[in-house]
C-alpha cells in the first residue's frame, strides 16, 4: 500500500501524519517550539526550530507507523501562511529570526502605501488589503533593517521565502528554491489572476525580483529529498497554505462549497472555481490550492475570537474548570434566554472590520445564570461564522457564482455538538462533519498524492471524502433571523461603546 507524509508546519507546533491511499490516519506525531516576541507587537520564530522540529516529528511519526521511507510514495507541505525568511544561497544560513505572520512592526509602511491611495490597486492585483499580516512588507523590513542584506539581495545571495518554501529548501539540501501558488498569493506581490510574481509590487517595495523563489502548482512534484536525510530520496509533491489545505482536505474543489475551521478563531473559505470574485464586504480574494496552470480563487474570512472565548469563561470567568464542560452546562438550560455575548475581545473581523469594538454581553435579567451565559458564548462562533458566510454568499452571487448550501466543518470546537446543531439552524443549510477532520494535513496528502499517481482526479477524493455527521436545520427560518437580527443589534451596541 502506498503511504504518504504530511508535513504541517503551524505557528505553535510542528506535525507530522502518514495518511494510506484511503485517506485514513496510520499515525502521527507532534512537537512544540519556542515563540519569541523581541519587544510588543513583534512576533518570530526560530528558523532552526521549524526545520528541525519538522524533521523530528517525520521521523518519529514513520517509526510510530512502523514504516521506512522506502514506503513513503511522496511527502506534501503545509504550513503556517505569511510568515517570511531570508536566507543566504550559499551557506543556506538565516539572516535574522522569521517574522510571524502576527508580527504588526511593519504597520508604518502598510500606512504609508494606504496613504499614497494604494490600497485599491494593491488590492485588484493580489486581492489583499494592505496589511503587515501579509509577507510582502516583512520582506521589505529584512531588506532594510538587516546589516548588508539589500546589498546581498541585489548581488542574488539571498532567498526569501515562506515557511513552505524554506522547508522544500532543507529538504531537498538547498537544490530547490519554490513555493506554490497558495502560499504565493499571501505575499502581497502576487498577481492571483496572472499567477506570477508582479513587477510593480517589487518596485513598490524595492524587493529585487532575484531572492523570489519559483511559483508551481500545488500539486507538482518541487524536488526529491536529499537522501541523508531518510535514506533515500522521497518526492515532494505537495505545497499549500494551511487554509487552502484543508479546503483542499475537505473536497472543497467546486465554486459554492465552503469549509469552516472553528478554532481560537475561525478561518472560513469559500472555493469560487476559475471565477475571481471581487468582495463588497471586506473579505479576501485569495488562490485556492491548484492542481494545474489555471488560476483558482477562494473567498476568505476570518472571526478573530471562536474556541477562545470558551477559554475565556474558563480563565475569565472561571464558570468552568476545563473546555469539556462547556457543552454540558450549555445544554442545561432550552436557550440562552435573551442573552447575547458579542466576544470582541480584539475587535470584530469579517464582515464588520471594527477594530476598536470591545465585548460585550447583552439581554441579562434576574433570571440569567452562567449557563445562559456559557450557552450565549457558544452561539456567538455560530453567530460570528453565520454572518461570515452570509456576506460571502452575497459577493458569490454579486460576481455570478453560487451561494453555499452546505458548510463542511473541521478544527477543535466541530466536535461540540450544541454548537454544530445551532450552525445548521442558523444558516439553514446543512452543516457537515467529516470523519478525518485533520483536514490540513490530509490536504497537503491529498496534492502528494494527485502528483505521484496515488490518486489520479479530484472525483476520486471526492469520493473518498466521507461524513462522520450530518446537522441539519430544524428551526424555522423566521425564528433564525430573529436570533440573526437580535445579535446584530447586540454587535452595534459594541460599536457604540
Amino acid at each position: 500500500m502506498p503511504y504518504i507524509l504530511a508535513l504541517d508546519q503551524g505557528t505553535s507546533s510542528s506535525r507530522s501524519i502518514v495518511f494510506d491511499e484511503t485517506g485514513r490516519i496510520v499515525a502521527q506525531a507532534q512537537r512544540e517550539f519556542r515563540q519569541i516576541f523581541p519587544q510588543p507587537g513583534w512576533v518570530e520564530h526560530d528558523p532552526d526550530d521549524l526545520w528541525t522540529s519538522q524533521l523530528a516529528t517525520a521521523h518519529a511519526a514513520l517509526a510510530l507507523a512502523g514504516l521506512t521511507a522506502r514506503d513513503i510514495t511522496a511527502i506534501g507541505i503545509t504550513n503556517q501562511r505569511e510568515t517570511t525568511l531570508l536566507w543566504n544561497r550559499r551557506t543556506g544560513r538565516p539572516l535574522h529570526n522569521a517574522i510571524v505572520w502576527q508580527d504588526r512592526r511593519t504597520e508604518p509602511l502598510c500606512a504609508e502605501l494606504r496613504a499614497q491611495g494604494l490600497a485599491e490597486a494593491i488590492g485588484a492585483t493580489t486581492g489583499l488589503v494592505v496589511d503587515p499580516y501579509f509577507s510582502g512588507t516583512k520582506l521589505r523590513w529584512l531588506l532594510d533593517e538587516v546589516p548588508g542584506a539589500r546589498a546581498a539581495a541585489e548581488r542574488g545571495e539571498l532567498a526569501f521565502g515562506t515557511v513552505d518554501a524554506w522547508l522544500l529548501w532543507q529538504l531537498t539540501g538547498g537544490r530547490v528554491h519554490a513555493t506554490d501558488v497558495s502560499n504565493a498569493a499571501r505575499t502581497m506581490l502576487f498577481d492571483i489572476g496572472a499567477n506570477r510574481w508582479d513587477a510593480a509590487m517589487l518596485a513598490r517595495l524595492d524587493i529585487p525580483a532575484s531572492v523570489l523563489p519559483a511559483v508551481h502548482p500545488s500539486s507538482h512534484v518541487f524536488g526529491e529529498t536529499d537522501a541523508a536525510l531518510f535514506g533515500v530520496s522521497i518526492p515532494v509533491a505537495g505545497m499549500a497554505g494551511d487554509q487552502q489545505s484543508a479546503l483542499f482536505g475537505q473536497a472543497c474543489f467546486t465554486a459554492g462549497l465552503a469549509k469552516n475551521t472553528y478554532g481560537t478563531g475561525c478561518f472560513m473559505l469559500m472555493h469560487t472555481g476559475t471565477q475571481r470574485p471581487v468582495s463588497h464586504n471586506g473579505l479576501l480574494t485569495t488562490s485556492a490550492a491548484q492542481t494545474g496552470p489555471t488560476p483558482e480563487f477562494a473567498l476568505e474570512g476570518s472571526v478573530f475570537i471562536g474556541g477562545a472565548v470558551v477559554q475565556w469563561l474558563r480563565d475569565g470567568l472561571n464558570a468552568i474548570r476545563g473546555s469539556g464542560e462547556v457543552q454540558g452546562l450549555a445544554e442545561s438550560v432550552p436557550d440562552a434566554g435573551g442573552v447575547v455575548f458579542v466576544p470582541a475581545f480584539t475587535g470584530l473581523g469579517a464582515p464588520y472590520w471594527q477594530p476598536d469594538a470591545r465585548g460585550a454581553i447583552v439581554g441579562l435579567s434576574r433570571g440569567t445564570t452562567v449557563a445562559h451565559i456559557a450557552r450565549a458564548a457558544l452561539e456567538s462562533i455560530a453567530f460570528q461564522s453565520t454572518a461570515l458566510l452570509q456576506a460571502m454568499s452575497r459577493d458569490a452571487v454579486a460576481n455570478g457564482g453560487a451561494a453555499v448550501t452546505e458548510l463542511r466543518v473541521d478544527g477543535g470546537a466541530c466536535v461540540n455538538n450544541l454548537l454544530m446543531q445551532f450552525q445548521a439552524d442558523l444558516l439553514g443549510i446543512p452543516v457537515v462533519r467529516p470523519q478525518v477532520t485533520e483536514t490540513t494535513a490530509l490536504g497537503a496528502a491529498y496534492l502528494a498524492g494527485l502528483a505521484t499517481g496515488v490518486w489520479h482526479s479530484r472525483d476520486e477524493l471526492s469520493a473518498q471524502w466521507q461524513v462522520e455527521r450530518r446537522f441539519l436545520p430544524t428551526m424555522g427560518r423566521d425564528r433564525a433571523e430573529a436570533l440573526m437580527a437580535q445579535w446584530e443589534r447586540a454587535v452595534r451596541q459594541t460599536l457604540a461603546t
